[in-house]
């Protein structure tokens, strides 16, 4: 490992492809294994209208990320643009949103993935903590590596995953039946709202990308076309997977939340409900590498304001990689897992906490857009909008509000704590003065 350095800025590496690759990573995670059946299962085939209501819904939320990417460029991302539109401290809260959620949500997803895995091979707890400690290491060491490297891995895993759900949703496509789409809507309109909140989830991942808009070679062409190239490329695949899980009627008998895995056992066997586990390991993995590269970037920004730990600001003298906040997420991830492992907390407990902070982050994000991005008149309503499907969204949080409440809570006593340390500190400074420069105050 290089030699860390406090210095220097972060070098731009990301062109259009792998911008496409990482928002493409970030926002498809482990939602499209589990949430077409689910979706279904509430609504029956009318949760297809779910689907297309939220990929129409869901584009501005991503190009009001893209448009504040492509404007303002910044390691701080999200936070950055608060800090700019509302001052320091609530930029800087923040930034702490977001940088504590990644902590917990990258193991959840490392579990989730490793969990498929797991399971279709019929192997024990153990194998599933190992592969997930695996994949979290993968993510840090390649981001270790450079960004540069992290682009073009990045690349080739999500090509690799949209091959192989279109030739999931392809084998399926013979076994589709009108008899399934009868009746459209079996449980009223309502279900259709209920399935429409559940999908918001798979479309959440657009504000992770920000923070690494600092390293767009082109920001303008990596942040707006490459956003809406991977919403477009996101919502057909939703979609198709979506229509496939509906047509076969996957969903039936229980099976609603391994849907996927179902529809592929039926035509492969057990080689397919495998093949499900594997692209569940690399579509988490890919999540986890998009969120990693963010939430190490945003430590690096904190640090350079002053408002994290100065250890956070290292960057590695060759590849210029933030490793002093990779460090610290290092060290999160290990709390986590052990925490896991030894059976204090349990998945269904760690995947509340990082709900309510992801969309506080948005609500900072898409607000700050509306007073960052007024020249532009429908610039201004796309984040308007965004910001207005985030608030809806917000009070179905539940318990999970703890978390922020928590963050906040922390937040505010180190502020306070600080700001008294420097009021205290004041009267030593006046009395270094006036030692220094006498009763000759046109020198001070």
């Amino acid at each position: 490992m290089e030699n860390s350095v406090e210095r220097g800025t972060i070098k731009r590496t990301i062109g259009l492809p792998q911008a496409v690759a990482l928002y493409i990573g970030s926002v498809l995670g482990s939602g499209i294994l589990i949430v077409p059946g689910l979706a279904a299962e509430i609504a029956g085939p009318a949760s297809l209208l779910a689907w297309g209501l939220m990929v129409l819904l869901i584009l501005p939320m991503a190009l009001s990320m893209g448009l504040l990417s492509a404007r303002y460029p910044d390691a701080g991302g999200v936070s950055h643009y608060a800090e700019m539109a509302f001052g320091p401290k609530a930029g800087a809260l923040t930034g702490w949103f977001f940088l504590a959620s990644v902590p917990i949500g990258a193991p959840v997803a490392a579990l989730t993935g490793a969990g498929y895995l797991t399971a279709s091979l019929g192997l024990s707890e153990p194998y599933r903590i190992g592969i997930a400690v695996s994949m979290l290491a993968a993510a840090l060491l390649l981001n270790a590596a450079g960004m540069k490297l992290v682009g073009g891995v990045q690349l080739a895993v999500v090509i690799g995953i949209i091959v192989v759900l279109l030739a999931a949703i392809a084998v399926s496509l013979p076994d589709l039946s009108a008899a399934s789409f009868t009746p459209f809507l079996p449980h009223g309109w309502g279900s259709v709202g209920q399935a429409a909140a559940l999908l918001f989830w798979c479309f959440i991942g657009w504000e992770a990308v920000s923070h690494l808009s600092g390293e767009f070679k082109n920001p303008e062409k990596a942040g707006v076309q490459g956003v809406t190239l991977a919403a477009l490329l996101l919502g057909a695949l939703y979609l198709l997977t979506a229509l496939a899980t509906v047509g076969t009627a996957s969903y039936h008998d229980g099976h609603a939340d391994a849907s996927l895995s179902r529809m592929i056992g039926a035509k492969l066997g057990s080689a397919g409900e495998v093949a499900t586990g594997i692209v569940a390991v690399f579509i988490c993995t890919a999540t986890i590498i998009a969120y990693t590269s963010a939430a190490s970037r945003l430590a690096y920004s904190l640090a350079k304001r002053g408002e994290a730990p100065r250890l956070m600001a290292h960057l590695t003298r060759r590849t210029s990689t933030p490793i002093g906040g990779l460090s610290f997420l290092a060290v999160c991830f290990l709390v986590v897992m052990t925490a896991y492992g030894r059976g204090w907390v349990t998945l269904e407990e760690l995947i509340r906490y990082p709900n309510a902070t992801f969309i506080l982050t948005y609500i900072s994000g898409t607000a700050a857009g509306v007073r960052l991005l007024k020249g532009k008149a429908w610039q201004t309503r796309i984040c308007a909008l965004s910001c207005f499907c985030s608030l809806a969204v917000f009070p179905f949080v539940g318990r999970a509000i703890v978390y922020p409440l928590i963050i906040t809570g922390a937040f505010a006593l180190i502020s306070y704590l600080r700001n008294s340390k420097n009021v205290a500190d004041v009267p030593k400074v006046l009395q270094q003065e006036e030692e220094e420069y006498g009763n000759k105050p046109y020198l001070r």
